[in-house]
């Protein structure tokens, strides 16, 4: 029994290295928030790692840890994480919102309500708790909800960039655009572009008789096509010469674009010209005052080239069964993009009805990881593909020029075809539905032309939505051509 007690001094001696611990895992912390600063998340992990070896009760390295464990996609983990922080400091309104913002991104929206709603009874006067309750909101399409949440983040800091950024979207799907654009403003996206071209005057409305006008690029493909018809506006608004930066897939079919003197993908040097505005797209509509009623929709603003249109007759024509619908289908988006997983299908076999449709002959213009679904021996529908034989975006101008319908999730090839004036039909998520196909419409008037809305009635539910499109191609195949 005496070989159990502790003599004070080495009592002493063993609380001096728990003292020290402490102190390492808080030098720890502060190098792992400097890994963090540096972009090496590695490093900084490492160092929450041990830091919580020597300290497992330090709240604030485990929601750094859990941070970067949900920027990696280690989500159950960070979880863990995210609840031992706030075991440990129930009292910390940060800890909660970011737990709320984790849970929101997996969709669990009531538990993500509970941990925002939490965080503003700790700290009421948080602008960021306010923009994000009010995202979960308009989620869920509580509108009036969602605006009062962000016009309290914008009391509480007037210049709040997402709570203006996540008020202009709601503005925007609403058709309120004057606002809409206005709020869109605070977006901060476009750095590249101030980086590159901040030698030259930012257009602000200035009049442009007679002057030279660069327009950056900003977003994906299908925004740059949306927005690349300004172009003609710019001129009519007198612009003597007028130039574009687009992404390389889109220089060529660019070249339709009539209003344009020059034109630049964003790998080539830009030519010595001393510019007297340049503008980011996105700021078009607000600085040109665009509304639902005066969208430049003159369709089409684009066209294919004539020669690919002949080459791809032939390809197309040699792949139709005679007197069928020629219909192209693309399935997925861009799995970078914020919200694919709810407005790509998950899979050609969603589209497995189509097959059972008579009169019709399928070309798949899938790109990307799931363009390998159509190159399977029995694929769910039976179809062409003529994605391998597509180099950019003027070769799929120059197929849909050659085909009666194309049948899309909300991708680029749905702008493209809206801009050429084919026969689109679009299938879009119930859940963030994007800004620019508004609420409750079957039409979009940035498309006047052939573009036909097939939303879901609720989150995540595509098999309803095939099942109308099946039966409203079965209408359009028996009346043969009746597009």
């Amino acid at each position: 029994m005496v070989g159990l007690v502790h003599s004070p001094a080495k009592a002493r001696s063993e609380r001096k290295p728990v003292h020290d611990g402490k102190q390492k895992a808080h030098a720890l912390f502060f190098q792992a928030q400097a890994h963090a600063a540096a972009n090496d998340p590695h490093k900084a992990e490492a160092c929450l790692r041990e830091a919580l070896a020597l300290c497992p009760d330090l709240p604030q390295a485990h929601t750094n840890l859990a941070l970067l464990l949900e920027q990696r996609g280690a989500l159950a983990e960070a979880e863990a994480h995210f609840q031992r922080a706030i075991e440990l400091a129930p009292d910390k309104s940060l800890a909660h919102l970011n737990y709320g913002s984790l849970l929101a991104d997996q969709k669990r929206l009531p538990e993500a309500e509970q941990a925002y709603r939490r965080a503003l009874a700790l700290n009421p006067d948080s602008p960021r708790a306010w923009s994000n309750l009010g995202v979960l909101q308009a989620c869920l399409h509580r509108e009036e909800a969602a605006e009062a949440s962000y016009f309290r983040a914008l009391e509480l800091c007037p210049d709040h960039r997402l709570a203006l950024f996540n008020l202009s979207y709601l503005r925007l799907r609403q058709g309120r655009y004057l606002e809409g654009w206005r709020y869109l403003e605070s977006r901060n996206w476009y750095g590249h572009l101030l980086e590159a071209l901040g030698a030259y005057p930012r257009w602000q409305g200035e009049p442009l008789t007679g002057k030279s006008l660069l327009i950056g690029f900003e977003g994906g493909h299908g925004d740059m096509i949306q927005l690349s018809r300004y172009a003609a506006v710019l001129r009519e608004k007198g612009a003597a010469h007028l130039a574009l930066i687009c992404h390389p897939a889109l220089k060529r079919l660019f070249r339709s674009l009539d209003s344009l003197d020059e034109l630049f993908d964003f790998t080539e040097t830009i030519a010595d010209f001393s510019w007297d505005f340049w503008v980011p797209p996105f700021s078009l509509p607000y600085l040109l005052e665009t509304t639902l009623e005066t969208i430049p929709a003159e369709i089409p603003y684009l066209r294919a080239e004539p020669a690919l249109l002949a080459v791809w007759s032939e390809r197309v024509a040699r792949l139709a069964a005679p007197g069928t619908l020629r219909v192209g289908l693309v399935w997925k988006g861009s799995p970078g993009f914020e919200n694919d997983l709810d407005r790509s299908l998950a899979g050609l076999a969603t589209l497995a009805p189509l097959a059972g449709v008579a009169g019709v002959t399928y070309f798949s213009l899938q790109k990307g990881d799931a363009a390998f679904e159509a190159a399977s021996p029995a694929p769910p529908v039976p179809l062409a593909d003529l994605a391998p034989q597509i180099d950019d975006f003027a070769d799929t101008a120059a197929i849909l020029e050659n085909l009666d319908l194309v049948i899309s999730v909300d991708t680029a090839v749905a702008h493209l075809a809206g801009a050429l004036g084919k026969a689109c039909w679009l299938l879009l998520p119930d859940y963030k539905t994007d800004w620019r196909w508004l609420t409750g419409r079957d039409d979009s008037p940035w498309y006047p032309k052939g573009m036909r809305l097939f939303r879901q009635s609720g989150t995540g539910e595509w098999g309803e939505v095939v099942s109308r499109l099946s039966s409203a191609l079965a209408e359009l195949a028996e009346r043969r051509g009746g597009l």
